[in-house]
């Protein structure tokens, strides 16, 4: 007896068939590119790496190096401030945590890319990540590893990104502190591009405890290698810490929100073309401004200060910067035309190139049309 002859695939069906999946990948792609150049568009350029490990990226970040996994609620607790968080000094201590995942050379690399494509799925298409070197050598990394590892992680992301190294703040007597921030200078000087690595340096820490005058001899170093910088100044500590940071050199300020105590000093920022990295989510935790109903963002940017909104930490904060822009919204009525010009800011301020500004406008033009 003849088996019966049984033709499971029919040729009909298939040569009907690829061509509709080819239409469907067809329509798939074309979804993709109008949500591409039809969504909003962000530029990011205050955000510190070991602020943004999101709990979803410490997990990541503890099997790759083998580390104790811990619950998501003891995670969430070490990763982000507390609601009753009382200052800046308070704030900084939430770092402990997020900067043990960052102490080799797979951990740091595999932190860029997983924060830049976090950060990209949220509308970034430009961002400028800023991180301490001497913070991940207690594993016998080097401040050279560090930097290295990070550029490593920039080419696993399709995201551009570019990096600022952070100075530290510290007792003036602290003389370990001193020899680790001018091997970042040095370092600073070693790696310094225009655009596709490190492209500036700022100084973070506790503005309050150790004043930015205390820096003057170090940022005299940047400004003779012609070194772009930020400085962090005017958020815990009052208006002549951000005219200091101008005196300094700085052709952005880190924050700048206390300048508005002092009319004059906005009057220079304004006249000097100095940019302010705000962040307001930032700013309310770490009680920079006691009253946000004061918080002058709106007012520098009516008055054409060249104004710029960012994220800071959002890992600690538990923010984004779609949340930031959405909060000046809902909260001081900021409209479509002003977050433009925002982001257009943030494109000018860029430590970059004249072709990747361009490009970006680019970008975000075919947003706003």
């Amino acid at each position: 007896m003849e088996a019966p002859n049984v033709n499971l695939i029919n040729p009909t069906t298939v040569a009907l068939f690829i061509p509709l999946f080819l239409v469907f990948l067809l329509i798939l792609k074309l979804i993709r590119f109008f949500y591409y150049f039809f969504s909003k568009k962000y530029i990011d350029l205050h955000f510190h790496l070991d602020g943004s490990i999101t709990l979803d990226i410490a997990k990541k970040l503890i099997t790759l190096q083998n580390m104790e996994m811990k619950s998501d609620a003891e995670l969430d607790k070490l990763l982000s401030v507390p609601e009753n968080c009382v200052d800046l000094t308070q704030f900084l201590s939430c770092f402990k945590y997020p900067v043990s995942l960052l102490q080799t050379k797979k951990g740091l690399s595999e932190a860029v890319k997983l924060v830049a494509d976090n950060i990209q799925s949220h509308g970034v298409i430009y961002a400028e990540i800023r991180f301490a070197p001497q913070l991940h050598t207690e594993k016998n990394m080097t401040q050279e590893d560090a930097i290295k590892a990070v550029l490593e992680g920039a080419e696993k992301t399709s995201l551009k990104i570019n990096f600022i190294l952070c100075f530290l703040r510290g007792p003036k007597t602290d003389k370990k502190l001193k020899k680790n921030n001018y091997e970042t200078l040095r370092l600073a000087k070693k790696y310094l591009r225009k655009d596709g690595g490190v492209v500036a340096v700022d100084l973070a820490g506790a503005e309050a405890l150790f004043p930015t005058s205390d820096y003057e001899e170090l940022f005299d170093e940047v400004k003779k290698n012609g070194i772009p910088c930020t400085i962090h100044a005017g958020e815990a500590d009052g208006p002549q810490s951000v005219r200091e940071a101008i005196k300094l050199g700085a052709k952005r300020i880190g924050h700048g929100v206390r300048a508005f105590e002092e009319p004059e000093l906005v009057k220079l920022i304004k006249e000097k073309g100095i940019y302010l990295e705000m962040c307001p989510t930032s700013n309310i935790q770490t009680c920079a401004i006691s009253d946000m109903k004061k918080y002058p963002f709106m007012d520098f940017l009516n008055d054409g200060i060249n104004v710029t909104l960012n994220t800071d930490d959002m890992g600690i904060e538990r923010t984004t910067l779609p949340k930031e822009f959405e909060y000046m919204k809902n909260t001081f009525g900021l409209t479509d035309e002003q977050e433009k010009k925002v982001i257009l800011n943030s494109i000018d301020a860029a430590f970059t190139t004249e072709e990747v500004k361009k490009e970006l406008r680019r970008k975000v033009n075919y947003k706003f049309f």
